[in-house]
Order: C-alpha cells, then structure tokens, then sequence
C-alpha cells in the first residue's frame, strides 16, 4: 500500500500547477483545525475558569454533547466534502490523460481498500493492538468512495437522485425502527442519567437517541462478529459503523461542488450560487432539527446534519475561492496551502506524532520556556511550539514537491 502511495506522491509534482488554490488552502485549514488539538485550549480553560474567551475557545475544540454544532464538528464533514471535490478534480484529469474507465475503476478500488487499512491502523496505534474500529475518518471514506465513485460516472441527474434517496432512505430507516423501551439498559452503553437529563432527546427525536438508536444496534451485531478482549457495547462517542451511508451524501455534495468550480468561470456569479446554496442547505438542515423532524446531530450523520454541515462546507469553499480564485491573495493562505497540499500526512501526523514531539522537545528544552506567559497558559504555548514543528515537516515536502496521495 504505502508503496503505491509514493509513486502517487512522485507524480504528484507533475500536477501541482494544476490544483485549485482554494481547494487546498480549505483542506489546510480542516487539517489546522485537526492538528490544533495539541494547543489543549481546554487545559487553559479550565485553568482560568472566569475566562470567556477561552470556554469560547474550548468549546470551538470540542464536539457537540450530541444535538448542535461547533467548528471542531465542522472539521469530518469539510473532509468528506473535500473528498468529493477531490474526486471530480481527479476523475477529469485522469480522463482528459487517457486513462481508461476500467483503470479509473481499479484505482477507486485500491485507493478504498488503502484508506480503510490506514485509517484502522492509526486507530490501532495507541492501543498497541488491532481493533476492528469502521469509525475513524479514513476508514469511513473508504467505505464509501466505491459508491462514490459509481455516482461520480452517473448523469449530472442521477447525483440529485442518489443525493436525495440517501438522505430520505437514511432518515426513514431510523424513523421506523422501534424506541428504545423505557427499561434500555443506557448505563451499559456509556449513556449516564446526567447526560440524558441534559442532552437527551424525547418524543420522535428519541429515534436518534445516543447508543439507543437502529446504528447502534447494528454494531453491537457486526462489530461483535469480530474477535475483541471486551463486547462491544457502544462508542462513548455515540458513532457508528453505518455513518458511512450519510457521508456519502455530505461527499456527493463535494462531487457537486467540483463539478460547478470546473464549469464556472471566476467571477461573482460562481460566487453567489456557493453562498446561496450554502446558506439554503444551512438552513433546510437546522430548521429539519428545529422542527423536530430529524435532529442536527453529527456523531450519528444525521440527513439534518448532512445539510446543515454540507452548508458551511460551500460557504467555507466560496470564502475561500473569493480570497485565492478570485482575489488571488495566495499569499495570506500560503500557511494553509502547505498543510493542504499533504493531507494524508498531516492527518498521520495528527495520530503518531503527538506523543512523541510532546515528549522529546520538553526533554530537549524542558518546562521554563513554556511558562513564560504563566502556569496556566503553559499547555497552549507547548502546543503552539509542537504545532511549528506540524507545519515545518509538512513545508519540508511542500519545498520539495512531495505530495503524498492514496
């Protein structure tokens, strides 16, 4: 697999010319936003417990207790999202080099299978031990990208169709399933009486309760099959193996998306439609939640949050394109840029490197220069210093036009 990577990555300098500024600089910042976890504003938070500002900071790196949103939920579905732009991009190019649709379609195959064995042995690192997890980031887009990319070779019409069969398809499938009985056992599935008190859902929303709902079910069927020290009783995250069918539509977003950049000329009018079509899809999928219908909820992919989530996603798209395409101020999103260029590995480094640049730069230059700022700001600035480090292993490759790709 990682061979394969890397004859990618050396072709990739041959493309670079090619790639669209704002498509990179948007993937740079999900992937900042990702590796931003080592600045631990929470630490900070938590240390200064009359701040707003920092429980605003906090916040904006935590997830959702369950309904709602906040920019670190933003950062999976601006994955996914990317991931259909990505393919469209890709699906032309390689098309327009003479690339056959049988070739087309082993590469679809090879680069799912890679995704979903990278992605399973990030999530095995830190236990030291193969879990068989369908959860992680990578491994979900593996599962869906052969489904994608099937869509991608449809008519324009079918994507519409795919779309909204999926999203209605997925909300009916939980629509119908049976509540859970007043008796479910939520204790045993990491849900305390606190947490439902605060964040649980009632009445018809209950369909979509956490770990109580026809998702979790499943997997407490499927991931059982598998050989484990423990059952499986649920994520303490409420995700699920089955995410994967919404993420396909959040991705055939994307699919539209880079479709629309490669047909619309740079000028105010592509820009409108982004907006306008991320501001529709913004509101279509908070007023379902609103309504009670479908509740906007990330960790189980709701359709609500589909197009709740789809809507940030063009508006960050259009942004940036204003900025970068339009604007062409490459310049001011050049720090973004180099991480975008390597996603997959600032994402890997996200997963292996952290521990080991926490460890080895305090060993190298110990606590003092972290506390200058004091006690409690200490966890942010020796985040900041292992996040310069991110950022120059990745402008390293950026310098020598390494793009590493699956």
């Amino acid at each position: 697999m990682f061979t394969a990577v890397l004859q990618i990555a050396s072709q990739s300098a041959i493309t670079f010319r090619h790639r669209v500024a704002s498509v990179d600089a948007y993937r740079g910042l999900v992937m900042f936003l990702m590796l931003g976890e080592v600045l631990h504003t929470c630490d900070v938070s938590a240390a200064l417990p009359a701040s707003r500002f920092w429980r605003f900071v906090c916040f904006q790196q935590t997830h959702a207790a369950w309904v709602g949103c906040s920019l670190h939920d933003l950062i999976q579905p601006s994955f996914y999202f990317l991931v259909g732009v990505g393919l469209f991009l890709s699906m032309r190019r390689r098309a327009s080099s003479g690339q056959t649709r049988a070739s087309l379609a082993w590469h679809a195959i090879a680069r799912s299978f890679a995704l979903i064995i990278l992605g399973m042995f990030l999530v095995a690192v830190h236990p030291r031990q193969w879990v068989w997890n369908f959860v992680d980031t990578l491994t979900q887009i593996g599962l869906g990208y052969p489904f994608l990319f099937a869509i991608a070779r449809r008519p324009k019409r079918d994507w519409y169709v795919a779309l909204a069969a999926i999203l209605f398809g997925y909300w009916l499938f939980f629509a119908l399933s049976p509540l859970a009985p007043p008796d479910f056992a939520y204790d045993r599935v990491f849900v305390s009486p606190e947490w439902l008190s605060l964040h649980g859902l009632h009445g018809f929303a209950a369909h979509w309760q956490k770990n109580a709902n026809v998702a979790a079910a499943f997997d407490r069927w499927f991931l059982n099959l598998f050989p484990a020290d423990v059952p499986h009783d649920g994520y303490t995250s409420g995700l699920t193996t089955l995410n994967f069918i919404p993420s396909i539509a959040t991705m055939i977003i994307g699919l539209m998306a880079g479709e629309f950049l490669t047909r619309e000329r740079l000028t105010t009018r592509r820009l409108q439609w982004l907006v306008l079509s991320g501001v529709v899809l913004l509101g279509v999928g908070w007023g379902l939640g609103v309504a009670g219908i479908c509740p906007v909820v990330k960790a189980i992919w709701t359709p609500s949050w589909v197009l709740f989530s789809g809507g940030w996603c063009l508006l960050f798209l259009a942004a940036f394109s204003a900025l970068l395409d339009v604007g062409g101020v490459t310049w001011l999103a050049f720090p973004l840029t180099v991480i975008g260029t390597n996603s997959v590995v600032a994402y890997s480094l996200s997963h292996l490197y952290p521990s080991f640049a926490f460890n080895s730069l305090r060993r190298i230059v110990g606590a003092a220069p972290f506390q200058s700022f004091g006690q409690p700001y200490e966890p942010f600035v020796y985040g900041c210093a292992v996040l310069v480090m991110y950022w120059l292993a990745l402008y390293f490759f950026y310098r020598r036009r390494i793009f590493v790709r699956i």
